[in-house]
């Protein structure tokens, strides 16, 4: 598999290798939540693996899934300069601060937009991130920005988009909303933005539906059979491709 460079420019005089909000590979911020999470689904009341009928081995979570790990290992991670702290004012209205005079302007504050619906959950006023980094990719690259992957208790939300990091080098910003009922602080270093490189290509779909119900009947059986097995794990070991992140 090739290997290609994916560079990350300092925006800001102050930052360097110490910082907090220097971006590395997402791999190294997989949460402690996950990394101590059961495989297999618990019984409360044995302390041990559920255990499917039929000897079918145990009731796997989706700590099992390599698709879910995958994912939140890939690519790399914006995190957070300093300390920010999220308040309601005496409206109920949410606010922000920034608790590092020098890192003022890393978060701008947005108003209502009607035609953007706010997700479910969220302050319709919202933010947005200033990246203290740029990125630069190889020719025929783009990059995927979003909410860090299956971090669900992060009490904010990072819109999507794609930039083609291979001509535009610029640090932008990403709008955010914040979760109703949160107030606190969000310390230096959280992950706010994964950024996965992928390259640009074509592709056209296509549509098969060539199969009766008995051809699709044992082609469902063929993979049961490969991969459904007790305790599983055959895709991560015959099948899944590491990729390397550094």
């Amino acid at each position: 598999m090739d290997t290609q460079r994916a560079k990350f420019v300092v925006n800001r005089p102050w930052l360097n290798d110490e910082s907090p909000s220097k971006p590395g590979p997402a791999i190294k911020t997989i949460p402690e939540w996950y990394k101590s999470a059961d495989r297999f689904a618990q019984n409360p009341m044995t302390g041990k693996p559920w255990e499917m009928p039929n000897g079918g081995g145990k009731i796997p979570t989706w700590k099992a899934c390599p698709a879910v790990y995958d994912i939140m290992g890939s690519g790399y991670m914006y995190k957070t300069p300093c300390d920010i702290e999220f308040f309601e004012d005496s409206y109920g209205m949410i606010q922000v601060k920034v608790l590092e005079a020098r890192n003022k302007d890393f978060i701008q504050e947005r108003m209502p937009m009607p035609q953007f619906k706010n997700p479910h959950g969220y302050h319709e006023k919202h933010f947005a991130w200033w990246a203290d980094w740029a990125v630069e990719l190889p020719e025929g690259y783009s990059a995927l920005y979003t909410q860090p992957f299956n971090r669900f208790e992060l009490p904010f939300l990072t819109t999507s988009g794609i930039i083609d990091n291979d001509h535009v080098h610029l640090p932008g910003t990403m709008p955010f909303f914040v979760a109703k009922g949160f107030t606190g602080v969000i310390p230096a270093g959280t992950p706010y933005a994964q950024i996965i490189p992928f390259k640009r290509e074509n592709w056209q779909a296509e549509i098969i539906t060539a199969f009766n119900p008995q051809e699709m009947v044992m082609k469902n059986n063929v993979n049961s059979a490969k991969y459904r097995v007790p305790d599983g794990g055959v895709y991560q070991r015959k099948v899944w491709e590491r990729r390397k992140y550094e």
